[in-house]
C-alpha cells in the first residue's frame, strides 16, 4: 500500500502561482511514476504531469511553459509548480503514483484561479 497526501491548493487570482506538494509513504518502490491529474466539474479527470524517477516529465500541452513538476526522491515526494494560473485550471488536482502495475491516488486537492 502506498498512501498520498497532498497540500498547497487555494484560491488565487489569474496569473498568480501555486505550488503543490504530494508526499508519498508506504511500500514505495525505487522505479515509479508519480504525476498530478486534475478534474474540473463536469469533465473527466485528466492527466496534467507526470515524473519518472529518473527525472524525464510529460506534460499537458495545456500547461506547458507555466507549470513544472519536480520531485525529491529521497523523501518520495512531487510538486507541481504552477505559474500564470489561468480560470481554466480551477480544477481538483490529484496526486497520482504507479509502480509494479499498481496505481494509487490522493484525496485531491481544490485549485480555484478567480478574480
Amino acid at each position: 500500500q502506498v498512501q498520498l497526501v497532498e497540500s498547497g491548493g487555494g484560491l488565487v487570482q489569474p496569473g498568480g502561482s501555486l505550488r503543490l506538494s504530494c508526499a508519498a509513504s508506504g511500500s514505495i518502490r525505487s522505479v515509479n511514476i508519480m504525476g498530478w491529474y486534475r478534474q474540473a466539474p463536469g469533465k473527466q479527470r485528466e492527466l496534467v504531469a507526470r515524473i519518472f524517477n529518473g527525472g524525464t516529465t510529460n506534460l499537458a500541452d495545456s500547461v506547458k511553459g507555466r507549470f513544472t513538476i519536480s520531485r525529491d526522491n529521497a523523501n518520495n515526494t512531487v510538486y507541481l509548480q504552477m505559474n500564470s494560473l489561468k480560470p481554466e485550471d480551477t480544477a481538483v488536482y490529484y496526486c497520482n503514483y504507479q509502480s509494479g502495475g499498481w496505481t494509487y491516488w490522493g484525496q485531491g486537492t481544490q485549485v480555484t484561479v478567480s478574480s
